[in-house]
């Protein structure tokens, strides 16, 4: 059986660390690509010198040649300046539209029937820019937000309830900014609504953390982003691909009508599969939830506006 090809484009913290859960998984072989030269080179050496401690075959491969990466199955974008403290993932569009650009260009030439996972910031508007210039349908582009918006909330709703987070169940709707949506109201407990846990109070706090959480981390680090939950993140996705397992995961897809939205990245319920996003899966929702979503939906059509006027 084949091995699966992985390329991650960027090998700062996010990129690095993803290749390191990808390998320790056995999920396939990766390519590191960066425009830093020796830095993918000496991090995919020293990944690919851990097999023989940690037990695994997969090859790591480090380059600043996109023709390595040549017949990908997955590709996966971290490429872009990080957020510092102060600056918006707005404050990040204009450079990181013309890297992203540049990296789907190459992507597109050399895999053109790969999926694409978009994990640079603004991460809507990102996708938005990676489905654009590469033609790929909207299966084949995704936006990594909603795992990580919603391992956020879990772990938040856990820490202040005391349970452990395997039965804490909860996903993250909307853009992946301040005006995400966490469903409050489907989130539960091994079964039991998170209302029967916390006051409304507590609930509205660790909804207020949620939309922040990537902002805390960056306010503490003070010259850096996150990158241990990104990366776990998108490899969940990566896994679910690659290993054609039909998991429903919170994603940014395009949505083509649904939830009444159109040509705009959203985070939603979604299944992926072999081939990307195989479908969307549309929930009822409360007029509050809807309007939860139009707000969000707004800031995500401002970025794509303000895109198109750079």
């Amino acid at each position: 059986m084949r091995r699966a090809k992985i390329t991650i484009v960027g090998s700062g913290n996010v990129g690095a660390t993803a290749a390191h859960w990808i390998v320790s998984k056995e999920l396939g072989d990766v390519v590191l690509v960066d425009i830093a030269d020796g830095i993918p080179q000496g991090k995919g050496l020293d990944l690919l010198e851990a097999g023989p401690v940690e037990g695994f075959d997969c090859r790591v491969t480090g380059t600043n040649d996109y023709a390595a990466t040549e017949n990908s199955d997955v590709v996966v974008i971290t490429a872009g300046l990080p957020r510092k403290p102060g600056m918006s993932r707005d404050d990040l569009l204009k450079t990181n539209t013309k890297i992203m650009t540049q990296v789907t260009e190459q992507v597109a030439k050399y895999s053109p029937n790969s999926v694409l996972i978009v994990v640079s910031n603004p991460l809507d508007a990102m996708a938005y820019v990676a489905k654009k210039v590469s033609g790929f349908p909207r299966q084949r582009v995704i936006g990594m937000a909603g795992v990580l918006d919603s391992a956020r909330f879990r772990t938040f709703v856990a820490e202040a309830t005391g349970v452990s987070v395997e039965d804490v169940h909860g996903f993250v709707y909307g853009g992946h900014g301040d005006t995400m949506v966490p469903m409050v109201r489907y989130c539960s407990i091994a079964g039991a609504p998170l209302s029967k846990f916390l006051s409304q109070d507590k609930i509205d706090a660790i909804v207020d953390r949620t939309r922040k959480g990537g902002l805390e981390i960056v306010n503490y680090l003070k010259t850096g982003s996150a990158f241990y939950a990104p990366s776990s993140s998108v490899v969940q996705m990566v896994e679910a691909i690659v290993r054609d397992k039909k998991r429903i995961l919170p994603c940014a897809v395009w949505l083509e009508g649904e939830y009444g939205m159109k040509n705009l990245y959203m985070g939603v319920l979604a299944q992926l599969g072999t081939n990307g996003m195989e479908k969307v899966i549309e929930i009822d929702l409360n007029e509050q939830e809807k309007a939860g979503l139009a707000q969000s939906a707004e800031a995500v059509k401002g970025l794509i506006a303000a895109l198109e006027n750079t």
